[in-house]
């Protein structure tokens, strides 16, 4: 076929080489524009100095941002003009080395804002978590690429929780405990490619339980977890008398139990005389599965003993192992403890500084909240009170619609890549603008603790900017070097 640009048959496309223009996705362009320079004019409304209004000055964070977002254009372009074939053949040794430049900085860099997760270079910080995102996302793409991968294999799930796991724990060592969240966007990815639902049912089950174990004692979780799971495997397997016999004899032998101890004179309360209960019907619980088959019963003895255990790691974890800033934000996050002038300060002055400015918006500029800096960190972690006090529920929708469109970009990216390498990669970087997205601006309204996570693009930072523009158009690389004219024009 002919048209005047190439010279393709019907069936071949591009694989590298040379890129044509109309291979680049422009949509996606035009949306990382449009969010870079509407991030840059609220990082400037944010910390916006009368006495210093040049846009180019580098003592102002303005200004740095300005410097920073000119060299992300170069790196954009750079990127563009690289044959699509290297990422993959440069996955492994760039996802290695990365993991080198965090055990350095980890043993080496400098400590800011509590997090020891920065390399100081002259008058240049690096923070290289954020760009370890961008390389696990290359080694779980090469490695779930391969011929021989099977997702469902033990060795495969192995390796992939090695993949994802040893960076995060890193950056946890780092006590940089926002970023290392982010990584759990892989496991989105995953269920695009076949992962089954039960893992992340069982996510969501453990998120009620950590809610749960603040707001309950023992014993009420004890016995809700105890009614879902055997009211679950009586639905599924019909079996509803059964499952009551065992109800009753459970507490036949908790009190059985607690009524021999009384009688020694050993007082134990009824939590742990009900867990007693519990482990001395496992005999009967075994032997009824095998008598009647039933080997999903296994799947709800195993999740009943999981989410126990959960509840008491996550006790300990809580008063032994969280800083008592962390543990603070929970609090208030979940209604248990509020102080307006330490830990809750943040949220309360990021809610009324979005909330102040309505539908409209105060305009450019005249944000009150924003000038006066009441609401700490806003050109960073909070730049979405900005959005919201200056350009009001309109400018916080057109922000909202920005993502929500970029992340579908990379879907479809994802979807119509000829190779798993490119449609692994695409996904894996949307889950990651999702997670970023929706974690902070659910920060900056409370509705989840306040921790040191970017919004892509808004927020200040050479760092994150960069790292979250090579994710972008690698991306974009990518998808140009799968064109194909027939396939393009049908999407």
């Amino acid at each position: 076929m002919t048209n005047g640009t190439s010279n393709l048959t019907a069936g071949e496309h591009r694989t590298g080489g040379r890129l044509f223009a109309s291979d680049i996705d422009w949509w996606t362009v035009g949306i990382y524009l449009l969010m870079v320079l509407f991030g840059w004019l609220n990082i400037y409304a944010a910390v916006y100095n009368e006495e210093q209004a040049n846009v180019f000055d580098l003592t102002q964070r303005y200004g740095m941002q300005m410097l920073w977002i000119g060299v992300s254009f170069l790196l954009a372009v750079s990127i563009l003009l690289i044959d699509g074939k290297y990422w993959h053949m440069l996955a492994y040794p760039f996802y290695f080395a990365m993991l080198a430049v965090m055990v350095f900085v980890l043993l080496f860099g400098r400590e800011i804002n509590g997090a020891r997760a920065w390399l100081v270079i002259g008058p240049v910080q690096i923070q290289p978590a954020e760009f370890m995102k961008f390389v696990t996302a290359l080694a779980l793409a090469r490695y779930m690429s391969a011929y021989t991968f099977n997702l469902h294999s033990g060795k495969a799930l192995y390796y992939i929780g090695l993949i994802i796991g040893i960076p995060a724990l890193l950056i946890l060592a780092q006590n940089d405990t926002g970023s290392a969240m982010v990584f759990a966007a892989f496991f989105l990815m995953l269920y695009r490619e076949g992962f089954g639902a039960t893992l992340y049912i069982v996510v969501l089950m453990m998120a009620l339980l950590f809610i749960l174990s603040f707001l309950l004692e023992p014993l009420p979780i004890l016995l809700i977890v105890l009614v879902l799971c055997l009211a679950a495997e009586a639905l599924q397997n019909q079996n509803w008398k059964d499952t009551l016999r065992y109800l009753a004899l459970v507490f036949l032998l908790a009190v059985v139990v607690f009524s021999l101890l009384f009688l020694f004179g050993v007082r134990l309360d009824f939590y742990h005389t009900l867990l007693i209960g519990l482990l001395l019907s496992l005999p009967w619980l075994v032997r009824y599965g095998i008598r009647h088959h039933l080997p999903n019963l296994w799947f709800y003895v195993l999740f009943f003993a999981g989410a126990i255990a959960f509840t008491g790691v996550v006790d300990y974890a809580f008063n032994h192992i969280l800083q008592s800033h962390q543990q603070e934000r929970i609090l208030d996050l979940l209604g248990i403890a509020k102080d307006p002038q330490r830990w809750s300060y943040n949220v309360i002055q990021s809610k009324i500084a979005i909330g102040s400015g309505g539908f409209f918006g105060k305009g450019f500029l005249n944000g009150t909240q924003t000038r006066l800096s009441f609401v700490p960190e806003q050109s960073t972690d909070f730049i979405f009170c900005t959005v919201g006090e200056e350009w009001g529920f309109l400018g916080s929708l057109f922000v909202v619609a920005l993502f929500f469109f970029l992340i579908l970009r990379l879907m479809r990216m994802g979807e119509r890549q000829k190779e798993p390498f490119g449609r692994i990669y695409c996904y894996s970087v949307a889950a990651i603008f999702f997670m970023h997205f929706a974690i902070n601006i659910a920060m900056t309204i409370g509705l989840f603790p306040v921790v040191g996570i970017p919004l892509p693009f808004f927020s200040y930072g050479g760092s994150s900017l960069l790292a979250f523009t090579l994710l972008l158009f690698v991306a974009i690389r990518l998808d140009a070097s799968q064109y194909d004219d027939n396939a393009r024009k049908l999407l």
